[in-house]
């Protein structure tokens, strides 16, 4: 059959796949076979016996498994998607120079360069704002109040004089203008705060149980596997090289949740009490891992039956995002999550995988022998409450879903050292804790948080009200989240008393950054059609839960205009306490009653 027998699909695949096999080979060591093709050529070519890329050396170290990975992809007849080429045409940690010279030039990134300037933590996040936005590397979310008065004064100087909190216990700095990008940068890195890798394809901010070492309830302290696991990012290139963003958590098994089963890497502290020891399972604390959690997909980090000693954490996390960085898809960013690899390899495939690469066996014990700890409380991160340590309490401090201004960042700094040890928690609630505050100052805690407009109570609303961004700086949300999850807490606290809290999660867009799959009740933005017009919205669900309420939400009402929400999440609160059982739960109130029935309860309500 002639060459030009084929359909020009059939010569797209052909020379796909012949040209993968030639990168393949040549990552390898190997000689190319084919000599096909300029793209071939323009990308890899053979001097002295030694491959190259786009006429660099082929590297030797730990970036070489992402290179092998888009290669293997391509000699199996698939198509890179757009961000894939453009990470192996341009590496997005070498280019500190470009981003500094386009900051002098006053000029935002174009093209395939947006998205690579997301590893140095800046996104140019046009149209919903012509300005970056930075986001940052705060391992268990632990900050000192020298960090947080730099802050302060650095979004003064170079954005928009605030600062927000995030869900990953992590902050951002927006509104920043082009030619302030480098003066972001230079900053943070002057305050100890690192951004490389906070974005794009990389593993995010490492979350940790915020109470860790001052609950007596938990059963070890986290934040330090949280920096271990932070630190060993940073110094290994390999785990830059992923096909699309990945999280870790670690949870202590305290009062606090880290939310580790919504992580695509789960460490949840158990104990092995003396009954269930032996000489292969020595009594103490293990962690339990879980993987695959993702829940804007869906889906909840799932046991593995692997059990690791708290100092086999690291090294086997790190194995796991190798194999994720070679396994994972690359053609298909909404398939490109840890989740889907499990999905098609399946549990057993994938951690042999693991121990393929660590060259171990992984220690696999029953769940039926392990102690979980149930202390959770859904109001612990708000408010007075003592600590492990004598004679010691910690605040935690109620932030309007997230934002601070740099006046109150200073006045939080100034609290932090006065009256506590000068540390500052964040968590994954958008709120913030302040421990180490002595019994005999918490009344002058209480005056000083008041004096700078903030709040150390909430209502059972406000407590577990969580809001992404939204339409205001991010150009996926469908609507105004953080003003709207306000006017929603700001109706229900003026018509309900509630006896335990209900969690509202307001996210913008399909990404759920505010989670709000797993909120009691969970808002996604969409645009609704009135008349001529398209104007903000949402889709309604309710039921969702983590940890040991874990259940995905279900959707109950679609395309509320959003003048209209906080009515009708008014009239759900309304329908459940008219129609509970006793003091029973919202969450059990909505999973004992199907769909049908709640559609026809909340209507009877309105």
């Amino acid at each position: 059959m002639s060459k030009e027998s084929f359909t020009e699909e059939q010569k797209q695949y052909l020379s796909g796949f012949t040209f993968g096999a030639d990168v393949a080979r040549a990552v390898s060591g190997l000689p190319v076979l084919s000599g096909n093709g300029g793209h071939a050529k323009a990308m890899l070519s053979i001097g002295n016996g030694k491959p190259t890329v786009n006429g660099q050396p082929m590297p030797t170290g730990p970036e070489r498994i992402a290179l092998q990975a888009q290669a293997d992809t391509e000699a199996s007849g698939r198509k890179l998607c757009k961000e894939e080429i453009a990470k192996r045409d341009k590496n997005p940690l070498d280019m500190w120079d470009e981003i500094v010279a386009r900051s002098k030039s006053n000029q935002f990134p174009k093209g395939t360069d947006v998205f690579l300037t997301k590893w140095q933590g800046l996104f140019y996040v046009a149209p919903a704002q012509d300005s970056f936005m930075c986001r940052m590397r705060i391992p268990g979310g632990l900050m000192h109040a020298w960090q947080f008065r730099g802050l302060a004064d650095l979004s003064d100087v170079s954005a928009g004089g605030y600062v927000d909190v995030t869900t990953r216990a992590n902050l951002q700095l927006r509104e920043i203008p082009a030619d302030q990008a480098a003066n972001i940068l230079y900053g943070l890195r002057e305050l100890d705060i690192i951004t490389q890798g906070s974005g794009g394809d990389n593993i995010r901010n490492c979350t940790a149980s915020p109470l860790s070492g001052i609950d007596d309830s938990e059963l070890i302290e986290t934040i330090p596997f949280a920096k271990r696991m932070h630190h060993h990012i940073l110094n290994h290139r390999e785990m830059f090289g992923l096909p699309r963003k990945f999280n870790i958590a670690f949870d202590g098994g305290g009062r606090i949740s880290a939310l580790d089963d919504t992580n695509d890497i789960g460490f949840h502290a158990v104990q092995v009490n003396f009954a269930e020891a032996s000489d292969d399972l020595p009594e103490g604390v293990y962690f339990q891992l879980t993987l695959g959690g993702i829940t804007g997909h869906k889906d909840f980090a799932r046991p593995t039956g692997v059990l690791l000693r708290p100092d086999e954490c690291v090294q086997v996390a790190g194995a796991i995002v190798k194999v994720f960085v070679k396994s994972g898809d690359r053609t298909d960013r909404k398939k490109a999550r840890l989740k889907y690899v499990l999905d098609d390899w399946g549990f057993d495939k994938f951690i042999a995988a693991v121990e393929e690469e660590m060259q171990t066996t992984l220690r696999r014990v029953d769940a039926a022998k392990l102690t979980h700890a149930h202390v959770e409380d859904r109001s612990a991160h708000i408010g007075f409450h003592r600590q492990s340590q004598a004679e010691r309490q910690y605040v935690g401090v109620v932030l309007p879903v997230g934002r601070l201004t740099s006046d109150q960042t200073r006045g939080l700094a100034d609290i932090a050292e006065s009256f506590g040890n000068g540390e500052i928690r964040l968590t994954v609630w958008q709120n913030l804790i302040i421990p180490n505050i002595r019994d005999c100052d918490v009344d002058k805690v209480k005056t000083a948080i008041e004096a700078i407009g903030l709040g150390y109570q909430a209502s059972s609303f406000r407590a577990g009200l969580v809001a992404c961004t939204g339409s205001s700086g991010c150009k996926f949300a469908a609507a105004d989240t953080k003003s709207d999850a306000m006017k929603i807490a700001i109706a229900l606290e003026n018509q309900f008393q509630l006896d335990q809290p209900i969690n509202i999660h307001v996210t913008g867009c399909h990404h759920s950054c505010a989670q709000h799959y797993i909120g009691d009740i969970g808002l996604i933005g969409c645009k609704v059609q009135r008349g001529d017009d398209m104007i903000d919205g949402y889709h309604i669900h309710v039921g969702g839960g983590w940890g040991d309420r874990q259940g995905i939400a279900k959707l109950l009402v679609e395309f509320v205009p959003a003048d209209d929400v906080a009515e009708v999440v008014a009239s759900i609160i309304g329908s459940y306490l008219d129609n509970r059982s006793d003091d029973e739960s919202f969450v059990a109130f909505v999973n004992r009653q199907d769909i049908d029935d709640l559609k026809t309860l909340l209507a009877a309500h309105a």
